[in-house]
């Protein structure tokens, strides 16, 4: 990390917001087991649950306060005094603790959700972060639905809970409706108008229900935002929230555009995707961008030449980078003779170019009659054209199994 950047924080919600998922839930040890790879991983904050819900979120946050060193651990909150107090009591044994209060300042919400008026709101906010800051120094505010508040209102409420002692504002997208000119905007007007907001860090947090929270917190960041509330896959309430690899990945690779930086380890993202997906069960789409299985897989033979060539034709990130052991050049009816030259090689086959050509040949009439195929469908075929014995020994104890 470039000591003169800026750095943006990562704040991890996975545990709280993606547990929210339908189906997500995780166990204490699951729970625990992932905090310890977010650790791994480098995030700066983990949101461990939200104590107040059920004792058995209570205990995991508790556990994850008292074994997971490193990051801050941070409880949620509404803004009600036994929500905070249970937030309070399940973090006792953090090494570093955070309390996040969230109140929702939209109208839609305050009117039909709340019943309360925009005064009440205001003055619940300011003794919420008032009474968390009783136990603990790092405060969070989140004004639910912000991306859909008044904009003078939102600035009032901001200003007023950070003279109350919030050291974090958070600007959630709660809905997944802003777009991200207008997401950015909303930043860049917050920085503008809020007379205190450089005493607290300013944050964001995106849902994805029209598929832009990434789009959106790059945006935020790019205004003034300098953290953001992400998840490992992405997952949450209903279409998930902006995916920490994703965020992570594009400050990264544009960071000619953004110019800050992350502490995040990036070589552990896949370790820590495969790891939710396992404890979760939400299996992780194959074309899903940087930890797909088909994120650094090639098929078509343009590309497939392109890549062999010089991998930077068609990879703008590395896939090392990301943890995976390689990139892969995968066979199939869209492959050209570049990738078979490569398979053979790889394979330490002798062909000369006649029989690369047939067998790529072959290789695509086989792909006609099924989706996919592996190596032993190729040494099969090398097999059946005679082409050459030399088949590698692990490769003859499968050779007769297919059936096609």
């Amino acid at each position: 990390m470039n000591e003169n950047s800026e750095r943006v924080i990562i704040f991890d919600t996975t545990l709280r917001d993606g547990e929210q998922s339908p189906g997500a839930s995780m166990t204490i040890q699951e729970k625990i087991s992932v905090a310890k790879q977010l650790h791994l991983l480098g995030v700066d904050v983990i949101e461990a649950g939200f104590p107040v819900i059920s004792p058995g979120d209570f205990q995991a946050v508790a556990s994850i306060a008292e074994q997971v060193k490193g990051p801050t651990i941070c409880a949620l909150a509404r803004a009600v005094e036994q929500d905070i107090i249970a937030a309070a009591e399940a973090l006792q044994t953090a090494e570093k603790k955070r309390i996040h209060v969230f109140i929702a300042t939209s109208d839609i919400h305050m009117q039909h959700k709340l019943k309360m008026n925009r005064n009440d709101v205001l003055l619940k906010a300011v003794a919420a972060v008032k009474k968390a800051k009783t136990f603990v120094d790092d405060v969070e505010f989140s004004a639910e639905d912000a991306a859909r508040s008044d904009i003078n209102f939102l600035v009032q409420v901001i200003e007023a809970v950070i003279n109350a002692g919030a050291t974090t504002i958070n600007i959630p997208d709660t809905v997944g409706y802003a777009t991200p000119e207008e997401f950015g905007f909303l930043i860049k007007e917050i920085k503008r108008l809020v007379p205190n907001i450089s005493q607290a860090v300013l944050s964001v947090h995106c849902h994805n229900d029209l598929g832009l929270a990434t789009a959106n917190s790059l945006a935020a960041i790019e205004n003034g935002a300098r953290q953001v509330e992400c998840t490992i896959n992405g997952i949450g309430e209903r279409s998930g929230n902006c995916a920490l690899e994703e965020v992570v990945m594009g400050l990264k690779t544009r960071r000619d555009i953004y110019q800050v930086d992350t502490q995040i380890n990036t070589q552990q993202l896949l370790k820590s995707s495969k790891l939710v997906e396992a404890v979760t069960g939400m299996r992780v789409q194959p074309n899903k961008a940087i930890v797909g299985k088909n994120s650094f897989a090639h098929e078509a033979g343009i590309h497939q030449h392109g890549v062999i060539a010089n991998r930077e034709t068609y990879e703008i990130m590395c896939a090392q980078d990301i943890g995976f052991e390689s990139n892969e050049i995968v066979l199939g009816k869209h492959s050209g003779r570049h990738a078979i030259r490569l398979w053979v090689k790889k394979n330490n086959l002798n062909l000369n170019d006649e029989q690369i050509n047939q067998l790529s040949q072959e290789v695509k009439l086989l792909c006609d009659k099924q989706k996919q195929i592996d190596d032993v469908d190729v040494f099969e075929i090398v097999k059946a054209l005679g082409i050459d014995e030399r088949i590698p020994f692990e490769a003859t104890q499968f050779l007769g199994t297919k059936r096609w």
